[in-house]
């Protein structure tokens, strides 16, 4: 039984190190594959990736309580992040659910809660079964660290629930242009900027799944406004459902932009491709 205690120590830095490794490796996988085009946080998943795996190196290489109690913060805060974004949205970018986001979410969770129990063992690995098991406080600790992590657990639960919401934007009533930038964009009837998809084509959508959570298709049958010279027409979606088309691009809006007059998704690589504002001739911004 000492023998077994006395690998407590080692193996909680291991297991917490290496579920660091692992959220770091997802938000690395996301920054490679689209989110380092999306302005400010592509910069915060790179900073995130660095300092986890350095994290994860300082939790497993050294006999530190500070590191693991750092590792311990910093899979809190990054879930923290996750939850603001898909809540509130963050930097002028709002998270949806995704298998990716449930994943990394439950495992800064894990995390957390492993670094947490860590921080009791003593500095030197060679602990006593008494010394570590009767440490004062150590039964508070335990509760107050296990307490957190349900917490934790549940608002991931609320925010996975709530995240998301309608993947069409539907009965348009009139297509308007607006003047962003140096660009006249074309707009839906309440002046949000409508984008492209690089990978459709024109009778084809090519953004399905989580891709129209953060890219809702628009679908109706809208007039055009002064303006708005180009061709409107439809496409038929998977479903029999109608996706509005500009000279032959079907039509999305973005859940980043929060405002009438943004256009935040213009010219990100994400959902794999780029998009584009649609500008009153059809043609990308």
């Amino acid at each position: 039984m000492d023998n077994v205690a006395d690998r407590r120590p080692l193996v909680g830095r291991l297991a917490g190190g290496g579920l660091l490794v692992a959220t770091g490796a997802i938000h690395l996988d996301l920054y490679l594959t689209g989110y380092r085009s999306i302005p400010t946080i592509g910069t915060l998943f790179l900073l995130q990736v660095i300092a986890t795996f350095l994290l994860a190196a300082a939790v497993v290489a050294t006999r530190s309580r500070l590191a693991a109690a750092t590792g311990a913060w910093f899979a809190l805060s990054t879930l923290g992040g996750y939850l603001l974004s898909v809540w509130f949205g963050l930097f002028g970018f709002k998270e949806v659910r995704t298998t990716a986001g449930i994943v990394a979410g439950a495992i800064e969770v894990a995390a957390f809660g492993v670094l947490g129990v860590t921080l009791l063992a003593p500095a030197s690995d060679l602990p006593t079964r008494q010394w570590f098991d009767r440490r004062p406080g150590a039964g508070v600790f335990r509760w107050a660290v296990a307490g957190s992590s349900l917490v934790a657990l549940g608002l991931l639960g609320v925010a996975v629930a709530s995240a998301g919401g309608s993947t069409v934007t539907s009965g348009q009533r009139e297509l308007k242009t607006m003047k962003i930038g140096n660009a006249t964009v074309l707009t839906n009837a309440k002046g949000f900027t409508l984008y492209w998809f690089a990978p459709d084509t024109p009778a084809t959508s090519q953004c399905y799944g989580s891709c129209a959570a953060y890219w809702p298709p628009v679908t109706g049958r809208p007039t055009a406004g002064p303006g708005v010279t180009g061709r409107i027409g439809t496409i038929e979606r998977s479903g029999g459902v109608l996706q509005v088309t500009y000279d032959s691009h079907p039509l999305y809006t973005y859940i980043g932009d929060s405002a009438p007059g943004q256009a935040h998704g213009n010219g990100i690589n994400l959902n794999g491709g780029e998009w584009h504002e649609v500008t009153a001739s059809g043609d990308s911004g």
